[in-house]
C-alpha cells in the first residue's frame, strides 16, 4: 500500500467511524511508524478531508454540537454492543428503578433486557420502542424536546422531571473517554441530561465501547470518579484498563 492509498484508506475509516483514536489508526495501519501516522494525518487536516483531534481524528461529517446521526452510530462495532449489552444484563436487578440513556448501545441493551419486576425511565424514544414488549415491567418515557439525530429527548422540561425521581442504577452511553477530558458528548443539552441521572443515582454503570477510548466530545458530563462500573467489550486496552482498576471503577 503506497502513501496515496494509506491516506485514502484512512479517511474511509475516520469517515465509516465518525471518530477514531490515534491507537486505532495506529492497528489500522500496522507497521506504519508513529511519525508517519501523524504525518497523514497532518496532511489529510489541511486538506479538509479529516478533523484532526488531539486524541486522532473526527470525520468531516460529523457535526460539532451533536452526537452523530443514530443510525450511522448504530452500525459502528455493531459486535461489541451486543457483547455489552449481554453484559451489562447481567447487572439488572428486580425491584429496582433504573434510569436508561440514548444512544446506539444503550438501544441494544434495551434490546434484550428480560421482562421483569423494573422500573425503568428513559428519555430514548428507540428504546422506548424496544421495552414497549415488557408486561411485568413499568417502563417511563421522560419527557421534552425532541432530537431528530438521536431520537431522544432534552430540555428544561427533561431536567424538571429527572430532579424528581431517584434512581437506583443508570446506564449511560458515551460518545468517548480520554484520561484528560473523562466521558464526552457532543450535545450541550445530552451532557445536562446525563449530569442529572448521575445526580440522582446510587450506581453509575457505563457502556462503552473501545473504540471510544481516547475520543473526546465537546462536553464532558461525568469524571472518572463518578462511575462506578465500566461495561466494555474485549479490545479494552491494557492501559486504560489499569487507569480504571486504579480509580475504582469495576471493568465487565
Amino acid at each position: 500500500m503506497n502513501m496515496e492509498q494509506r491516506r485514502e484508506k484512512m479517511v474511509e475509516l475516520v469517515n465509516r467511524e465518525g471518530s477514531v483514536s490515534f491507537a486505532q489508526l495506529k492497528q489500522s495501519f500496522k507497521p506504519v511508524s508513529d511519525m508517519t501516522v501523524r504525518r497523514d494525518l497532518e496532511y489529510l487536516d489541511k486538506q479538509k478531508r479529516i478533523i484532526r483531534t488531539h486524541g486522532g481524528a473526527r470525520s468531516v461529517e460529523v457535526l460539532a454540537g451533536t452526537d452523530d446521526l443514530y443510525l450511522r452510530r448504530s452500525t459502528r462495532n455493531a459486535e461489541g454492543k451486543r457483547l455489552i449489552a449481554r453484559k451489562a444484563v447481567q447487572l439488572l436487578q428486580y425491584n429496582t428503578a433504573i434510569f436508561l440513556d440514548s444512544g446506539s448501545t444503550c438501544t441494544e441493551f434495551a434490546r434484550l433486557i428480560p421482562d421483569g419486576p423494573y422500573m425503568i425511565f428513559t428519555t430514548s424514544v428507540n428504546s422506548a420502542m424496544e421495552l414497549s414488549r415488557l408486561s411485568q415491567a413499568q417502563v417511563y418515557v421522560i419527557g421534552g424536546r425532541l432530537n431528530s439525530a438521536s431520537f431522544c429527548v432534552n430540555g428544561a422540561a427533561t431536567l424538571q422531571q429527572l430532579e424528581s425521581i431517584n434512581f437506583q442504577t443508570v446506564f449511560l452511553g458515551t460518545m468517548g473517554f480520554s484520561q484528560a477530558r473523562g466521558f464526552t458528548c457532543g450535545s450541550e443539552e445530552d451532557c445536562a441530561v446525563k449530569r442529572a441521572a448521575i445526580r440522582q443515582s446510587e450506581k453509575v454503570v457505563m457502556l462503552m465501547d473501545s473504540q471510544k477510548v481516547e475520543v473526546t466530545g465537546t462536553f464532558t458530563f461525568a469524571e472518572t470518579a463518578d462511575v462506578n462500573v465500566l461495561v466494555t467489550d474485549t479490545e479494552l486496552p491494557e492501559r486504560a484498563a489499569r487507569f480504571f482498576e486504579r480509580n475504582n471503577v469495576e471493568v465487565v
